[in-house]
């Protein structure tokens, strides 16, 4: 690890107005010189591996009484960005109202980490790709833009399918994002040009062109809270996660899924798919397909397929359409069968 300067900042204020300092070059958050450092379960790794290499660490940890609150108002739900993994997961009122939130929170990582990690923290968790991962590897448009991709002829078993460029396949670890993206979330924000709310849609970019930049953030903005409307689909929720072991291991394949039904048909049809995209990835193709029709086995197949349609594969990881596409019948398949509280 290389050496770096280590601040605590007491409030919003102080630690965005860390980032007077920062060279013109610094054009995206992730790529900054100074970094802000909650859990830490993503930062610390990537600067020993060297991946990662800040000048300056900003401890925001301070910020958790301002920023870590649940809230329960008429219009929806809040949830403070310094809130732990652990504490989401754990709430009775988000386990029985939103429970595709309990569910990808409950499924990630160790229980040690659930209670370190602060969720805004756990939403910007850079790729597990092995050649981004690993300095030893030269050829990764991530790390070092304009260096190509080893990935592409590599071993991509675990790559993605969907949102892919010619110049980068890297697939987004997370799970508690697809909750977000399938309940339509938006995200609040404050940085040093002032605070802003955006989709959480928006906060992720795929790799295009330039895989280094991975999400709209600026340099300096931190995510403060997010919000997540009272929908009729939220209560009828779930993810499901499928990996290559039952616990502390990341998704090949997974879907979040929320279902307002009237009677047995589809009213509205909330899916995201994760292990499978670059990017946290909404299935607006398979929710069209569900429009008005009752959830069967033919509806979810036929909206499976809708969902993989554009779907790239590699040489190793052609398996992941497949697998794709049977867990997000499974998980169409129990929404619809859920029975959801009053």
């Amino acid at each position: 690890m290389r050496p770096f300067e280590f601040e605590r900042a007491s409030d919003n204020q102080s630690a965005i107005a860390t980032f007077n300092d920062l060279r013109s070059a610094d054009i995206d958050a992730v790529n900054a010189q100074i970094q802000y450092l909650a859990g830490g379960t993503t930062l610390i790794d990537l600067m020993k591996l060297d991946v990662m290499k800040p000048t300056k660490v900003i401890d925001i940890n301070a910020l958790q009484q301002a920023n870590g609150n649940i809230e329960f108002k008429n219009n929806g739900l809040r949830l403070g960005a310094m809130a732990r993994m652990s504490q989401v997961a754990d709430h009775a009122d988000i386990q029985q109202n939103y429970p595709v939130i309990a569910q990808a929170l409950r499924l990630a990582a160790s229980a040690q980490i659930r209670n370190m990690a602060a969720i805004g923290g756990n939403v910007l968790q850079r790729t597990r790709c092995t050649y981004f991962r690993d300095t030893s590897y030269a050829n990764c448009n991530k790390r070092a833009p304009g260096s190509g991709c080893a990935a592409l002829e590599g071993v991509n078993r675990s790559h993605a399918v969907l949102g892919v460029s010619d110049q980068c396949i890297a697939t987004y670890p997370g799970d508690f994002a697809q909750a977000l993206m399938a309940l339509d979330a938006q995200v609040e924000l404050d940085g040093p040009r002032g605070k802003r709310t955006i989709p959480f849609a928006s906060l992720h970019k795929k790799p295009d062109q330039t895989p280094n930049i991975e999400t709209s953030l600026t340099p300096g903005e931190l995510i403060t809270a997010f919000n997540v409307a009272a929908a009729p689909y939220a209560k009828r929720s779930l993810f499901l996660k499928v990996r290559d072991r039952e616990s502390y291991e990341f998704a090949l394949a997974s879907a979040a899924v929320a279902l307002d039904l009237d009677n047995s048909n589809v009213r509205q049809a909330r899916i995201a798919l994760g292990g499978v995209a670059t990017v946290p990835w909404r299935a607006k193709e398979a929710e069209a397909a569900l429009a008005g029709n009752k959830i069967d086995d033919v509806t979810a197949k036929r909206a499976a397929d809708a969902a993989f349609a554009d779907a790239k594969p590699r040489e190793h990881n052609a398996f992941k359409i497949e697998l794709g596409k049977r867990t997000l019948t499974r998980a169409l398949l129990q929404a619809a069968a859920m029975e959801v509280p009053t």
